[in-house]
């Protein structure tokens, strides 16, 4: 195994965004078992970290950051799920939607990070690894022996801030335009407005 310092926010974090977007909108939208789907693809595409083990390079189209972080990954992985996921009893726009939506923030938020090679988000048309114009959250190395260290702080901290403040900010704006739709469908209904 290399000893690499791979960057990254921790996986952890790239649950953040199909949450807040999951329960934002709510059950009757997004059933339990997609959102944990979007949770699992939206963590799935830091398994490129394998690729050291088989003597790939960082910068390689394959490597860390690469094939998997990008556009055209996630919509492949959201077009598998929708076409094999007889699990899943949502509408099949949605669920392509949503995990569609999951996969291709992990990539965007890999662009968020100070450090790394960058992400090759328009693979295979563009193979440059591009950072976003703001770089706020912490590179996270990886490694058992750095859980608990000083530098897992500081990323923790930078998460929290970049990652996991927005998305509760997404998640409560979600459930109050839900509230709010739902409610003055209720006096629609109950005027007589609204015929059903």
């Amino acid at each position: 195994m290399y000893a690499v310092q791979v960057t990254m926010p921790t996986i952890i974090s790239h649950a953040a965004v199909p949450l807040a977007v999951g329960l934002g909108l709510g059950r009757s939208i997004v059933s339990r078992l997609l959102l944990i789907t979007g949770i699992c693809v939206a963590m799935l595409p830091d398994l490129d970290v394998l690729a050291f083990n088989f003597h790939i390079a960082y910068t390689d189209n394959f490597g860390h950051r690469g094939a998997t972080h990008s556009i055209l990954f996630a919509i492949c992985l959201a077009l598998c799920v929708t076409i094999c996921g007889k699990s899943l009893k949502d509408n099949r726009f949605t669920i392509f939607l949503f995990t569609f939506f999951s996969a291709v923030s992990h990539g965007i938020l890999d662009t968020f990070t100070n450090g790394g090679k960058g992400v090759a988000l328009f693979w295979p048309f563009n193979n440059e690894r591009l950072f976003a114009p703001w770089n706020f959250i912490q590179v996270s190395p990886i490694g058992v022996n750095r859980l608990f260290s000083h530098r897992m702080w500081v990323v923790a901290c930078s998460e929290l801030m970049g990652i996991w403040i927005p998305a509760l900010i997404i998640f409560v704006l979600l459930r109050g335009i839900n509230l709010f739709r739902k409610q003055s469908l209720g006096s629609a209904l109950g005027t007589g407005k609204v015929k059903v």
